[in-house]
């Protein structure tokens, strides 16, 4: 990753720590997968579909980017154990989080949430960790070690309130681990008009949002390392997660998982949108930007061409 870029090419003084309330870690780690390599490369894919989006979101209104997004350096450089790097992502996560910032992650493989999450649970209390993916990932060990991406969520599920929603993939062994109140599975979903509300009623206020995007259907998201079908769709994401930022207090959030393709770069701008869109939700009722700060811009009802002139009428 290019050391001068910004997130989205924003402008430079909109990027710096000083400036920015948003901190955007990216963790390109890929040491533990199991199948399909290529999360380490996620973080460049984002990046660069980041760079192609247009910065004005239209539901809310809003360019949060004015808030400022401060690209940090990479906590890792992919090589270190797992262990290492769970320890290097919490350490960094707490050093921003103390600099009271906002603070966001893109992974890399799954794994990276334990270090976050760790750090996170002792900066807010009674953390509610909301996790959006396709498998449970409450393995307590896999190949010998904690930090695979396969227990992503175990320690999650023992020092904090876990919600876990789309799960349509799981070990016998993980039944163990598993809360029943709190779990929403796939094949549920489409059957539960009611849903939302009763993940939301279980949550406490301060929620830290994991997304793996192989929650999402792989006919939306085919770019992941272990694609499952049946799962959620964009616009019902969106849907929850508007609700869950407007009606609780989000403290930061992760995406993780994706796993680049040739030709396959919808699913680069789908992680893309998808974390402007949750920064949006996040800043909406402070990020309104209409009338433009930067130009002189007419009402809407003033811009509309005029089909017949005053002298016609």
């Amino acid at each position: 990753m290019n050391n001068n870029a910004t997130y989205a090419g924003i402008p430079h003084n909109l990027s710096t720590l000083e400036n920015a309330k948003i901190v955007l870690i990216p963790v390109p780690y890929d040491g533990t997968s199991t199948w399909k390599k290529g999360a380490d490369k996620g973080p460049e894919a984002f990046l660069k579909a980041s760079e192609n989006m247009e910065l004005y979101d239209i539901e809310t209104q809003t360019e949060v980017y004015k808030k400022g997004v401060y690209l940090a350096p990479a906590p890792v450089t992919g090589n270190e154990t797992p262990e290492a790097m769970v320890n290097a992502v919490e350490e960094t996560v707490k050093n921003y989080l103390s600099c009271k910032k906002f603070v966001t992650l893109f992974g890399g493989e799954h794994s990276i949430s334990i270090g976050s999450i760790r750090a996170f649970a002792k900066n807010f209390e009674r953390l509610t960790v909301l996790q959006l993916d396709a498998h449970a990932d409450l393995r307590p060990t896999y190949e010998g070690s904690p930090f695979n991406h396969a227990c992503a969520l175990h320690e999650a599920s023992q020092t904090t309130n876990l919600i876990q929603i789309g799960i349509r993939s799981m070990d016998g062994i993980e039944k163990d681990y598993l809360n029943p109140e709190n779990t929403f599975f796939a094949h549920e979903l489409a059957n539960d008009p009611y849903w939302m509300d009763r993940a939301l009623d279980n949550m406490t206020e301060n929620i830290y949002i994991t997304i793996d995007l192989d929650g999402f259907d792989p006919s939306i998201l085919p770019a992941t390392g272990t694609p499952e079908p049946g799962g959620l769709l964009w616009y019902e994401t969106l849907e929850f997660l508007k609700e869950v930022f407007k009606e609780k207090n989000v403290v930061g959030f992760d995406i993780v998982e994706l796993c680049p393709q040739p030709a396959l770069y919808a699913s680069d701008f789908l992680a893309a949108k998808l974390y402007y869109k949750m920064l949006s939700y996040k800043f909406q009722e402070e990020a309104h930007t209409y009338p433009h700060e930067d130009e002189d811009f007419l009402a809407p009802s003033s811009k509309k061409p005029q089909k017949f002139s005053d002298d016609d009428e």
